[in-house]
């Protein structure tokens, strides 16, 4: 039985001073959850743990994102995570040496495993 893609739910965050992808990575990720409370997997008799999320991350250095702490920020489900060229980054007018105000996106998909009828 393959996974069956049920919620897409979008976040951005910001890093302002910084200049941690890892935290606007994070912040994105939070802003698109905590605007929603869903029951997802007890609508379909299931676990929170049975819910396979898949996390994508985009923000213009990629690699610098720190995705277990993207995990961390989950509190159940099969998370899977990637971090994609994406998002912006804004040098300060002022200044070239202080780090860039960094945007990131978040894209999660939320799946469950679900039961034909009949079958």
């Amino acid at each position: 039985m393959s996974p069956t893609p049920l919620i897409l739910e979008l976040g951005t965050g910001s890093s302002l001073r910084s200049g941690s992808y890892t935290k606007a990575a994070c912040r994105a990720v939070r802003d698109a959850l905590w605007r929603n409370s869903i029951n997802l997997a007890e609508l379909f008799d299931g676990q929170k743990s049975d819910m396979i999320i898949d996390v994508e991350i985009a923000c213009q250095r990629p690699e610098k994102v720190d995705v277990s702490a993207v995990i961390d920020a989950f509190p159940y489900g099969q998370i899977s995570t990637k971090s994609v060229l994406g998002g912006l980054d804004i040098q300060h007018p002022a200044n070239s040496q202080c780090p860039p105000t960094i945007i990131a996106h978040a894209a999660i998909i939320v799946s469950l495993n679900l039961a034909t009828k009949g079958g």
